[in-house]
């Protein structure tokens, strides 16, 4: 084992490599003499695994201090332990690790495996060292960014901080386009559902900018009436309308060096966009009611759940502002999408609600679980914590009921289209998503998997409102109670 580390290491590397040559020259593009990063090599994947978890090979006797890797390149023929393997055992210990599979041969299907497998990226060998910098930069970048705690303002205490929570492919693609985009100056165009979490994206490419000493503020656009919204952005001079009584400074100028967000971004008024225009081009601007021009230097983060280019289409968006805002995008996933990421967002929603209201984290039955899992989640995110609160309150730490989780999702959603979103999103939705993965692949299952899940369904809501009664249930769904205990057993439903 050889380790090459810097003064002040930007970031802690495995490299698992077998031909020495080939580790050396990584270790010498990103070690001390390159990147000045902290570059460990070792030539097994055994000894790999341990070195990752413990900080120790099996034949040494002191432990490696400190050795908690922030990313691990790995060949993919290891002894020991090859590298797809050893990518699945270290993403069992710690999923939030970037890990980057080096191969001699372009093959796609291993290509494909690795993704599949969670792999951050893939190299194909003989790569050129601008390649390997920038996929190891963006990583590192990834790397702080997954699990870590959001600041959501200089008054935030550690009780109040978000995090980016979530494992999925979608989500890691987020995760490595934050990377990507962070230390840019690019504006970033946000794009995701009402409650997918676009704020904390934003703060996200904040913090992890050149700007992050300097301010973030933020503007709901859609939230200030349009009458305000020039005034809100650009400030204005004392009499510049009615009950301008002085004068005042705007978002722009308090963002002057830093970052501003620009949430619902196609909510702005015509008038707006030209100004906004403006100071993308020039960085240039002028108050309401005054003719001076102030200059600013400030990035721009925007977001929305709106398709911009259909209100281009319908006149209510400038196609030039378009293009001047989406240099770079990040599309967010809807938590219907995100697979277990749910399981892991429940935990964290009730975790946060119990010490918000100093009461007793209640336990969640599996059938609960279930049930929170396979809800289509219109609100995401949003949605999912606002239900997690009520049953926390409600409960007063006694373990979770069908019967409360029904009434939190009816109080979640208050708008009247209710019914008609909650059978597009759970019934029309998956059945579209399910055709259109088997047309990808040429061929599927559809029908087999869509009848499992809307059965398993029927029985555990049928189950739930006759309290657990079989007789009721068969009665009910119109089979028998043998038949019955068959399929709870198939779908591991408990009475």
């Amino acid at each position: 084992m050889k380790s090459a580390g810097a003064t002040s290491p930007q970031g802690r590397i495995l490299v698992v490599e077998t031909d020495a040559s080939v580790a050396e020259s990584i270790t010498m593009i990103l070690g001390e003499g390159g990147q000045g990063h902290h570059v460990t090599t070792c030539d097994d994947g055994h000894h790999a695994f341990t070195l990752a978890t413990t900080g120790l090979l099996p034949d040494d006797n002191q432990s490696n201090e400190a050795q908690e890797f922030d990313l691990v390149l790995s060949a993919f023929r290891l002894p020991g332990m090859g590298g797809l393997e050893l990518l699945g055992k270290l993403r069992e210990n710690n999923p939030y690790r970037p890990f980057i599979l080096m191969s001699a041969n372009a093959n796609t299907e291993l290509a494909i495996e690795a993704t599949k497998q969670g792999a951050y990226d893939y190299l194909i060998r003989p790569f050129d060292s601008n390649e390997l910098i920038d996929i190891v930069e963006q990583g590192l970048r990834a790397s702080q960014t997954m699990g870590k705690q959001i600041q959501m303002g200089k008054s935030s205490s550690p009780e109040t901080q978000v995090k980016m929570l979530g494992n999925c492919a979608a989500m890691r693609k987020v995760y490595k386009e934050i990377g990507r985009f962070a230390p840019t100056t690019a504006t970033v165009l946000i794009h995701g559902e009402t409650g997918t979490g676009k704020e904390l994206v934003a703060r996200a490419l904040f913090q992890h900018s050149e700007r992050s000493k300097q301010p973030f503020v933020a503007v709901n656009c859609g939230a200030i009436p349009d009458n305000l919204l020039e005034s809100e952005l650009f400030g204005h001079i004392r009499g510049a309308f009615t009950g301008a009584v002085s004068n005042r400074i705007g978002r722009f100028q308090q963002a002057d060096g830093g970052t501003l967000f620009l949430d619902e971004i196609g909510d702005l008024p015509m008038p707006v966009q030209v100004k906004l225009l403006r100071v993308l081009q020039e960085g240039i601007f002028q108050q309401l009611g005054d003719t001076k021009d102030i200059h600013v230097d400030v990035r721009i983060v925007a977001a929305t759940h709106q398709n911009i280019p259909h209100l281009i289409n319908e006149g209510q968006f400038r196609e030039d502002l378009f293009y001047r805002i989406n240099t770079a995008i990040i599309e967010l996933p809807p938590l219907r999408e995100r697979g277990d990421d749910a399981l892991e967002l429940i935990n964290h929603f009730a975790n946060l609600a119990a010490q918000e209201y100093n009461l007793p984290r209640p336990d969640f039955p599996k059938p609960v679980l279930r049930r929170l899992t396979a809800h289509p989640w219109p609100g995401n995110a949003r949605e999912l914590g606002n239900v997690i609160s009520q049953l926390v309150v409600r409960s007063r730490g006694f373990a979770i009921s069908p019967e409360l989780v029904e009434m939190a999702l009816q109080n979640a959603l208050p708008d009247e289209s209710r019914e008609e979103t909650d059978f597009t999103l759970s019934i029309l939705r998956p059945i579209r998503d399910a055709l259109e993965d088997a047309k990808k692949l040429g061929s599927g299952n559809v029908h087999q998997e869509l009848v499992r899940d809307l059965e398993e369904q029927l029985i555990q809501t049928a189950l739930q409102l006759a309290s657990g009664h079989l007789g009721h249930v068969s009665d009910w769904i119109g089979i028998s109670r043998v038949t019955l205990r068959k399929k709870m057993k198939v779908y591991g439903i408990n009475s």
